[in-house]
């Protein structure tokens, strides 16, 4: 080995792509199919995109931007349908949500907490069921701007403090923004020349004997 290193080749300087490679058309339910699974999407039906199967899980890639992520499943004949890629269509179709299986699958994964249905219990309560969901699909589309993690802890506090509105958990999304990027110093330069010292409240201090102030 010793001998041989001075005359070796250097290492790559990039690795080989290690996924296997497809172009399926997305379907009319939104899905394309890999390897007998349907895996959602956020495309219109007729697209054709670029399927890069790993060990591990799936990126679909749509004029070079990476439009789905998805856990890679080794059954046969399964869907793999992400609730987000169907939430613009539900909002137009609210009472289809209930019972949708993107739903259920998110329950199933534990994407879905107990704070949601919570506020989406309130929502309904408060502009009835068609109205109190579709607000409830706006919460969940906050996600795709500020993080379903971030998302998820907005919801538990506005659930915490009877919050039941979109833009309760609007604003716990934005104020966290503000608290994380506080405003720069301002600079009043010439404006030092009008500091004077703060008062002092010393002489008050005879107040505290109890003894009556003189006129």
């Amino acid at each position: 080995m010793a001998i041989e290193r001075d005359h070796l080749l250097p290492s790559a300087e990039t690795s080989f792509d290690l996924a296997e490679v497809s172009f399926p058309v997305v379907s009319a339910s939104g899905c394309i199919t890999v390897h007998t699974n349907a895996y959602s999407v956020p495309l219109r039906p007729g697209s054709k995109v670029q399927a890069s199967l790993y060990a591990a899980h799936l990126e679909v890639w749509h004029d070079g931007v990476r439009v789905a992520r998805h856990e890679r499943c080794h059954r046969r004949r399964q869907q793999v349908l992400d609730l987000d890629h169907y939430l613009d269509v539900l909002e137009r179709k609210p009472g289809a949500m209930a019972g949708s299986k993107p739903l259920e699958q998110w329950r199933q994964s534990g994407r879905w907490p107990a704070e949601f249905d919570a506020l989406w219990w309130r929502l309904n309560e408060r502009h009835g069921r068609q109205d109190g969901t579709r607000a409830m699909i706006g919460v969940i589309m906050l996600g795709r701007q500020f993080g379903h993690d971030r998302l998820r802890e907005a919801v538990a506090i506005a659930v915490a403090h009877g919050a039941c509105d979109l833009g309760a958990v609007r604003y716990l999304l934005t104020a966290g923004e503000l608290r994380r990027s506080p405003p720069a110093a301002i600079e009043v330069g010439a404006l030092r020349h009008y500091d004077r010292p703060l008062p002092t409240m010393a002489g008050y201090d005879r107040l505290l004997t109890g003894r009556e102030v003189g006129p």
